[in-house]
């Protein structure tokens, strides 16, 4: 899982290609379980501003465009464009849409993004 993790933030800005279903979510729920901890942190620390934990937000500040770029990748997996994350903007349906994009099976082929990156799934 770590290894994923890492690979995403080896390829900190790279908005090109594709990128699998496993290294999507796995770099998803590790930001996942960082976040958690750092709010943790963040309250026995008590380094709260108004409610937010500055740990917390120097942390999302960090990984903001790796997220984005992994997100990117992912919707080029399944053939979409990268701007269709845009979608996520248009309240909770867009959010669903985006999220169902996000969860569906990659071209098992060569698409017009590139050539298959995690071929197990």
């Amino acid at each position: 899982m770590i290894t994923w993790y890492q690979e995403v933030l080896k390829k900190y800005a790279v908005f090109s290609g594709r990128a699998g279903r496993r290294e999507y979510w796995y770099f998803f729920l590790c930001n996942l379980l960082i976040s958690f901890g750092l709010a943790v942190i963040d309250g026995i620390l008590n380094s709260l501003v108004q409610g937010i934990g500055v740990l917390g937000v120097i942390y999302s500040l960090a990984v903001f465009v790796p997220s984005l770029a992994v997100a990117v990748r992912r919707l080029h997996d399944t053939g979409r464009s990268g701007w269709f994350l845009l979608l996520g903007l248009i309240p909770l349906i867009g959010a669903i849409i985006v999220i169902v994009f996000l969860a569906s099976k990659g071209d098992p082929d060569t698409n017009k993004y590139g050539s298959r990156v995690d071929k197990s799934v």
